[in-house]
């Protein structure tokens, strides 16, 4: 998951690098490109296109559809309001993935993992604070993007069962691309990235693509509702980046949100260690 931090980080300072010039539609879409560009010659370079099938469509579908629509409320928020509180408003997706993996996957909702996700929460509403400041559209696509990333991590480890990680990458980008076609084209109106932009946006693809090896490696060896946890470590990194880089301002909520958060992730994977330890005694 280390890598998957630093390349959900880099995507972010990319994504608000190249907002003044195209949408959030055309950003996804451009990335997507890029990512079949990569997926595709790393499949023909080492002969892996045994591992793409097609039993699971149906799967990727509605994986892709989630995280679609949480990604692109997640680079519309970058415009809107500080990174810090994007990320914050983020990692309400690991409550979403604790309280759901039960019904889509079938993973026990133990008493312990329960109470992580309510520590975590109320870390986040620290960090957040609601009703502090008003409800505004950059918040509340933040907020929105965590249901889409939660169905994106649960629908993941689904695919994982049958799937290999280069088949779920492939499928990612593919319908992907085609989803960022009809929406970045249903106004007749594509912009074309300039000079600037460019690198910008192959940081963006090549991000993208790393990010989700890294979380589907993750999620193909240990519980959905561990996995995401760990993601929070990206709060206090984006922090001290928004601080250095845009001068954004890391006030003491941000500081206690975060150790609540990071209590609550130590607390979840306290407990599934000692019951792997249990099974092996």
């Amino acid at each position: 998951m280390s890598g998957a931090i630093v390349a959900f980080s880099s995507m972010a300072i990319a994504g608000r690098a190249i907002s003044f010039e195209l949408d959030t539609f055309e950003i996804m879409m451009y990335r997507s490109f890029i990512g079949v560009v990569i997926i595709v010659s790393f499949a023909t370079a080492f002969g892996r296109w045994d591992e793409v099938t097609t039993r699971s469509l149906h799967i990727h579908a509605v994986r892709n559809l989630f995280h679609y629509t949480g990604q692109n409320l997640w680079f519309w928020s970058l415009t809107l309001i500080p990174l810090a509180q994007v990320f914050a408003l983020e990692f309400t997706s690991p409550i979403w993935v604790t309280l759901l993996a039960p019904l889509i996957l079938r993973e026990k909702l133990t008493r312990t993992r329960a109470l992580a996700a309510l520590l975590g929460f109320i870390g986040i509403l620290i960090v957040a604070r609601p009703g502090a400041t008003p409800l505004s559209p950059g918040v509340l696509a933040a907020a929105a993007s965590a249901i889409g990333f939660a169905g994106s991590i649960l629908f993941t480890k689904l695919l994982t069962r049958t799937e290999r990680t280069l088949c779920i990458l492939f499928w990612l980008t593919v319908m992907q691309s085609g989803f960022g076609i009809v929406m970045a084209g249903y106004d007749g109106d594509i912009a074309l990235p300039s000079a600037q932009s460019v690198p910008w946006l192959v940081l963006i693809g090549i991000a993208g693509v790393v990010a989700h090896l890294c979380v589907t490696s993750a999620l193909s060896v240990a519980p959905a509702a561990i996995v995401a946890p760990l993601d929070f470590a990206r709060l206090p990194v984006i922090a001290v980046i928004g601080a250095v880089w845009y001068g954004e301002s890391i006030d003491v909520f941000v500081l206690v949100g975060a150790a609540v958060i990071f209590g609550a992730n130590y607390l979840n994977i306290w407990n599934e260690r000692r019951g792997v330890t249990k099974q092996l005694q």
